[in-house]
């Protein structure tokens, strides 16, 4: 069987000098019907291996219930990585940032106060230590010495940046050898101050994380470790996009020269992405350093392979400096053809507040969300206002709408840090709160959503309070719109927050690109497929709509609006449209 081991200047690959030439792609964020097509695209790049993480809370939803099925086949993804002849690099967490919702931490871990996360508490390591063994029971078989693809494995992520403790790391290396993991196991932090020291273990080998100045950074990364091969094992060649902010693109030729720097110096170097995908459903993260940042829907990364699975500028850029230090494929990727331009008519509508979907409990004062539902998605708050008056609240996370008997009074939006809303009078107030993305860095990781601290009128804690969860899938919206849906107006805007349904014609025969543009914010599904949110702040226009979604004929869209539409249309764009570079 083959062998792969960490020598004294090389990775070796039976024995013989290695570098690895990887690509960041993560399952959980592509079409599982089109993981083969994006493996052979990176593999026509030039590379020799493909990296994934691994969302501890999407194969866990629900404490005790793992799932490793469908668009979560771990096994099933690096399978079809050593088929298209590459190896495979894992990093199971538990924490994984990635700009995922929570850094991949689970809910039912975090909502409980008495557990202190990424730390030794031994009620921590206890579901950590079942999580992982689940997932080493994939990667085991997997390993490059049983016949598999998989050459390294990651103890934790980019702990020199949250933490010390060294117990903490010795503890995880300790359970991944016991799980089997024979494999060379690594870190990565930046090379930066005491981040590599804090972050690593001797036993351990440590990498880096930059994207500019790779000859300095590298050099830092030597004197921190003397022997062994050096590797980026995340050099950024991009950068994420958040609402509200310009679409992020870096420069092809830039990132070409730097990563000519890394391979000429003999480093290996995954880069971070070779492809993005989606934050499909409410899957995307978010930052919090002083200002709330979340997540757009769309990861594409500016990567060398974009959101829909087409070859970039970056690409061809890459693939020419690859081809001076490995062999590079003589196959191609085709480019990019236009999408179908589509138009349907929405067709069914039914208010928010008119759709059932509420299971209301009573609170003597308004809870946090965590305390009767899942943070995911939305929650629903009312109680009754003697006066007008000035509403306060601790904090809304993230973005509260406030009606009064009906009507629309404000928002409090957590990002333009908003703590007061002017009620006009008495009544029943009725609070929309939008559950955007768990922080997925620093010390915020796990905060709670919904409404935080005492809420107030004129001073006066506000009290007898009707709670829900509002969690909203297709299977919900499908079923309200049957069953109190009314007919939409054609060519009328539509006032939400509301409920949206309709059919459009189409088949899998390529993906297409929903234009959102002319809507507020909300939600999408096609066919009972979770696209994503929407926002008219930006910076993207469009949803990415994978191919493998889409059927023959009839095809079911379904929207949540909880601003409003000036057109209650659908309508498919040529070209997908990240939004500007500046604004």
């Amino acid at each position: 069987m083959p062998t792969f081991a960490i020598g004294e200047t090389d990775f070796l690959l039976d024995g013989a000098p290695f570098q690895v030439i990887s690509g960041a792609m993560h399952y959980f964020r592509i079409h599982p019907g089109l993981w083969e097509d994006r493996l052979r695209t990176a593999r026509q790049m030039g590379l020799n291996t493909i990296e994934t993480y691994v969302p501890w809370n999407a194969h866990e939803p629900v404490r005790g219930e793992f799932s490793a099925e469908g668009d979560l086949d771990l096994g099933r993804f690096l399978d079809l990585v050593q088929a298209q002849g590459m190896h495979a690099i894992v990093r199971p967490g538990p924490y994984i940032c990635a700009e995922w919702h929570n850094g991949g931490l689970p809910e039912w871990l975090i909502a409980d106060p008495g557990i202190r996360v990424r730390s030794q508490d031994p009620r921590y390591l206890a579901e950590v230590e079942r999580y992982l063994t689940r997932v080493y029971d994939i990667v085991r078989p997997r390993q490059i010495h049983r016949g598999g693809g998989v050459i390294l494995v990651q103890i934790e992520n980019e702990y020199g940046a949250y933490g010390s403790d060294k117990a903490y790391l010795r503890a995880l290396t300790d359970l991944t050898r016991d799980a089997g993991i024979e494999v060379p196991l690594t870190t990565v932090d930046q090379p930066a101050g005491s981040m590599l020291d804090d972050g690593t273990l001797p036993d351990l080998h440590s990498t880096a994380s930059f994207g500019s100045r790779a000859a300095e950074r590298l050099a830092a990364l030597r004197r921190h470790q003397q022997t062994g091969p050096l590797m980026c094992s995340e050099f950024w060649c991009g950068w994420f996009d958040s609402w509200g902010e310009p679409h992020h693109t870096t420069s092809a030729a830039d990132s070409a020269a730097e990563l000519e720097t890394l391979l000429a110096a003999g480093a290996s170097v995954n880069i971070y992405m070779v492809h993005g995908g989606t934050n499909f459903g409410y899957t995307a993260g978010a930052n919090d350093k002083g200002v709330y940042r979340p997540i757009a829907t769309s990861y594409d990364y500016d990567a060398p392979i974009a959101e829909d699975g087409t070859p970039t500028e970056k690409y061809w850029r890459f693939r020419d400096v690859i081809a001076a230090y490995a062999p590079v494929p003589e196959d191609l990727p085709a480019p990019r053809t236009p999408a179908r331009v589509l138009e349907a008519p929405l067709v069914r509508a039914v208010a928010l507040a008119d759709a059932g979907l509420e299971s209301w409990t009573r609170h003597e004062t308004a809870p946090a969300a965590t305390s009767f539902g899942s943070p995911r998605g939305y929650s629903r708050y009312a109680v009754a206002v003697p006066h007008g008056g000035a509403l306060t609240v601790g904090e809304a996370r993230d973005r509260a709408h406030v009606f009064l008997d009906g009507r629309p009074v404000g928002i409090l939006d957590r990002e333009a840090h908003d703590r007061v809303l002017t009620v006009p009078a008495a009544g029943e107030l009725s609070i929309l709160v939008e559950h955007l993305g768990g922080v997925n860095y620093g010390p915020r990781i796990g905060e709670a959503k919904g409404l935080i601290g005492p809420v107030r009128l004129d001073g006066e804690e506000l009290h007898d309070w009707a709670v829900s969860p509002l969690e909203l899938t297709a299977d919900a919206v499908r079923a309200a719109l049957a069953a109190h849906g009314t007919a939409v107006r054609p060519g009328v805007p539509v006032a939400g927050p509301v409920l949206l349904g309709g059919v459009f014609d189409a088949d899998p025969s390529g993906d297409l690109h929903l234009d959102v543009s002319g809507w507020g914010s909300g939600a999408v599904w096609i066919n009972g497929f979770a696209l994503g949110r929407h926002s008219a702040r930006g910076p993207q226009e469009t949803l990415y709509v994978p191919a493998p979604v889409l059927r023959a004929g009839g095809n079911e869209i379904l929207v949540l609006e909880l601003r409003g539409a000036e057109r209650p249309t659908v309508r498919f764009a040529e070209w997908p449209r990240l939004g500007p570079t500046e604004f």
